[in-house]
């Protein structure tokens, strides 16, 4: 029996790689999909082949339609199926909420187009094979800003409110072959959060974060790993749900 097969978007690092490791260390075959990063995309590669997955190892810019479809078409020429999608690609632009002219149109549209519109593009790509699993997930990656109105900038708040409204129109349109379902992630452990803020700025926000979330912690990108594992491998009744995955700090 053929193993089941995961794709994780915007896997070279952060919560893309610990859940494409995690799949891949829990007896999956995994995709590894960059859109810059070849160097740790491959890294990333080679630790889920030492955990005994099949890896494909696909660039891809999820705001390009057709090198969405390319991607799946890659994906069913290999194996044939797919069993989970992970929507972790995203991108911001780190802009002081009160500086509104900090963002231009092109900014708002340059976000939109990757944590919006293109994990649409991909979702629609994989469905398809999705539907023949019988018994497929997607989960798609949010954030506490969709709920707060806070985080990066207003542009990925926003973007991020519009991906939970998306969640709930595709766990609709894909009932009941396919489950879709979104973690909102707090603050995450990552270098991706500790560049864009720089490292005084990150030291603060994470004590700030730390003194109100109830469990006094921020978020590790295993902690989303695991929770996005669970939702494609037994949560079978589990769909159009917005987790929250922050240690508290929301109703702190």
């Amino acid at each position: 029996m053929s193993r089941p097969v995961c794709v994780v978007t915007g896997s070279s690092s952060g919560i893309g790689a610990a859940t494409v490791e995690l799949f891949a260390q829990r007896g999956w075959d995994v995709v590894v999909n960059y859109s810059r990063s070849a160097g740790p995309a491959a890294a990333v590669a080679k630790r889920c082949e030492e955990a005994g997955a099949q890896v494909l190892v696909m660039q891809a810019d999820i705001a390009d339609d057709a090198q969405c479809k390319a991607l799946a078409k890659a994906v069913g020429d290999k194996w044939g199926r797919a069993d989970a999608l992970v929507n972790n690609a995203g991108t911001t632009k780190f802009a002081n909420l009160k500086d509104l002219d900090a963002l231009s149109g092109a900014d708002f549209l340059n976000i939109y187009g990757v944590n919006v519109v293109g994990t649409y593009q991909m979702s629609r790509a994989l469905a398809p094979l999705l539907a023949l699993s019988g018994k497929a997930s997607i989960t798609n990656i949010s954030s506490i800003s969709s709920l707060q109105g806070g985080g990066s900038s207003i542009a990925y708040a926003s973007s991020k409110g519009a991906l939970n409204t998306l969640t709930l129109a595709l766990a609709k349109s894909l009932a009941p072959k396919i489950r879709v379902n979104a973690i909102l992630p707090g603050m995450v452990n990552s270098d991706w959060l500790r560049n864009g803020l720089g490292p005084e700025r990150y030291a603060q926000g994470e004590k700030h974060y730390k003194s109100r979330a109830l469990l006094n912690e921020v978020i590790d990108p295993i902690d989303a790993a695991k929770t996005a594992f669970w939702l494609a491998s037994d949560a079978p009744k589990t769909t159009a749900q917005l987790i929250q995955l922050d240690s508290g700090f929301v109703i702190g």
